[in-house]
């Protein structure tokens, strides 16, 4: 089964092992939990928190183009412990993470050069037979998300020059500094609401502030950043309140910033332009890269409106990187201020769709609404 489907059980997502009783989540909230202090039988993945432990199990989904019951099997629906089996694809899991290990630190001095993707691909089994089909065949489109700087970058336009018209096409610094809450209602689709509309709430406060409720059949999933933590809840989770770390929570504090972009450019750091020509939907697109905390993040700007049209952020995990990508789209004037009223987001683990329907601006916000959620209420659909 294709990565598409990925997602139907990307929530609890635990390949290679399977949670245990909840001790694990007494922790305190700023302190991240290790994917040993909640699930069982972990082996070669021991020490990492356990939302990098889940990204890089979506990892392994996109390099084999797998979901979780093609590891484990149909018996894990449903049936937490059955993912602690030591089922032969686990066992073989183990020898390929070691053998890569292996070899990028004896031939590329600890660099990780290769990984699981470098084989794989999308397919279970690495092609051994180079294909003629492809070798005469047409190239697949370029991906502009591959974008990489020029050798010799061009001196315009500078990041600074792109980010200047980002800032004017929205409505200038002076409406983007009026706006310093808003309060959002719309729908979403995705893998946890069985890619059925269900409604979510938005709320941001300037700066750094942001909770996003998706209320699913099964019960509300929050994901909330007070501006220095960051947590995500959700039914049917190994951990039902999560605290984000690393590249999770660089993500999310930076969605969180760009709810008010007019402090755009000191959300991120070490400014790059330069880029190759890309393009994105048949439209010429400009191309940025930033650091957020320790993510890098690549912005990809409409040459013509000026507009953000996406973001991809990379998230190291235990056995290489995953971009995690945003498409912006449907920009409404909001308080004289240009705001995406869709975006989807496309992640190794699924994609979801958010579609704004009513925002009201510098409205007052509790701060209860971003700090720790509360544990969610499982609902039967």
């Amino acid at each position: 089964m294709k990565l598409a489907w990925a997602g139907i059980v990307a929530a609890g997502l635990v390949c290679l092992l399977g949670p245990v009783p909840a001790h694990g989540q007494t922790a305190s909230q700023d302190k991240p939990l290790m994917a040993e202090e909640v699930f069982k039988n972990v082996q070669v993945l021991k020490g990492i928190p356990v939302d990098q432990f889940m990204d890089t199990m979506g990892f392994f989904s996109a390099a084999l183009g797998y979901n979780c019951t093609n590891c484990h099997g149909e018996g894990v629906l449903g049936n937490w412990d059955k993912y602690a089996d030591d089922v032969p694809l686990k066992r073989t899991a183990r020898r390929m993470i070691q053998m890569v290990n292996r070899l990028n630190q004896n031939e590329f001095s600890g660099r990780r050069a290769v990984t699981c993707y470098t084989c794989h691909r999308g397919s279970g089994s690495p092609k051994v037979i180079p294909s003629l089909a492809e070798q005469y065949g047409e190239p697949p489109p370029d991906d502009p998300n591959e974008a990489e700087l020029l050798p010799r970058p061009p001196a315009n336009p500078t990041a600074e020059d792109i980010l200047n018209r980002y800032i004017l096409a929205l409505g200038g610094a002076q409406r983007l500094a009026g706006l310093t809450s808003f309060i959002a209602k719309g729908t979403y689709e995705g893998f946890d609401s069985y890619h059925g509309k269900v409604a979510v709430e938005v709320y941001a406060k300037a700066p750094e502030q942001r909770a996003v409720i998706v209320h699913t059949q099964n019960g509300d999933s929050t994901t909330s950043s007070d501006g220095h933590n960051a947590w995500i809840t959700g039914p049917d989770r190994p951990v039902a309140v999560l605290p984000l770390s690393g590249g999770d929570l660089d993500g999310v504090k930076l969605d969180a910033n760009l709810a008010f972009p007019g402090g755009i450019k000191q959300a991120l750091t070490q400014w790059r332009a330069g880029f190759q020509a890309s393009t994105i939907d048949d439209r010429d697109v400009s191309v940025t890269q930033g650091i957020a905390g320790g993510s890098r993040v690549k912005l990809f700007f409409d040459k013509e409106s000026g507009l953000l049209v996406r973001l991809v952020r990379y998230t190291s995990t235990a056995v290489g990187s995953i971009p995690t990508q945003i498409d912006y789209s449907d920009y409404r004037d909001v308080a004289g201020v240009k705001m995406p009223f869709q975006w989807k987001v496309t992640w190794t683990d699924g994609q979801s769709t958010f579609r704004l329907t009513d925002v009201q601006p510098n409205v007052a916000v509790e701060a209860s609404r971003f700090g720790k959620p509360q544990v969610p209420v499982k609902r039967t659909p």
